[in-house]
């Protein structure tokens, strides 16, 4: 029995949400899971559709990107997760995905404003969207270079990867994550969410004003603040 069995049924239970989810179509998308005490991570292999995938069939794959065990490839973005797991020591799990909504923010080259209250529920800023990659980073090691395409938006933001665990990269898709793997799916179907709601916002109102900070600061804390009273 493989000593990764744990994570490999994590990170398999949790790439099978995402089509019911409605997040990704065929095999676009894919979870990770770390154990950080082993210093290694579970993911979806490269190309495999969902209905034929089994935990047995995810890759571990350590912190550099290489393959620790399995007998297939390993997802196609695994160097990003790798970097991820590198730099934010603080991290769990990681989604990716495309979509729809957020992937169109995503190749609109916008951030997702906050408009509502079920934005300011999760995030207190814009969603942000990274920049787009240079053509000297596209042509060296691609998805090592989206790790840090990711990491240096949020360097740029000045944001707390630990307070904002969504975001999408330009002209690409999105990327959430968070402590475990319920936690990053979770944010994946949020972002999903939060994105088609400012898109129909602007529909209806091209000029609707980003929602007030008093609201803002009233909706996230009383989720996440120290005097929270959201859920049971």
């Amino acid at each position: 029995m493989s000593k990764y069995k744990k994570i490999k049924e994590e990170c398999y239970k949790a790439n099978m949400q995402l089509p019911g989810l409605g997040l990704v179509l065929f095999t676009f998308g894919n979870v990770s899971v770390a154990d950080r005490g082993k210093k290694v991570f579970a993911i979806k292999p490269s190309g495999v559709p969902y209905i034929e995938l089994s935990p047995e069939k995810m890759v571990i794959v350590d912190f550099d990107g290489n393959t620790i065990e399995g007998e297939l490839r390993p997802s196609s973005d695994t160097n990003t997760h790798a970097v991820l797991y590198k730099n934010w020591e603080q991290i769990g799990s990681i989604v990716h995905t495309h979509s729809t909504y957020a992937t169109s923010w995503a190749q609109a080259l916008r951030n997702i404003p906050i408009y509502g209250t079920t934005h300011a529920d999760h995030n207190t800023v814009d969603i942000p969207c990274a920049s787009p990659m240079s053509d000297e980073m596209i042509k060296g090691d691609y998805e090592y270079e989206t790790g840090y395409q990711i990491i240096n938006c949020f360097k740029e933001k000045a944001l707390n990867y630990t307070e904002v665990e969504m975001m999408i990269v330009g002209n690409h898709a999105p990327f959430t994550w968070g402590k475990n793997a319920d936690k990053a799916v979770y944010n994946a179907a949020v972002l999903e969410q939060i994105a088609q709601m400012a898109w129909l916002t602007e529909q209806i109102n091209p000029n609707a004003p980003r929602l007030k900070e008093a609201l803002i600061k009233k909706h996230f804390e009383r989720k996440h603040g120290p005097d929270s009273y959201y859920g049971q």
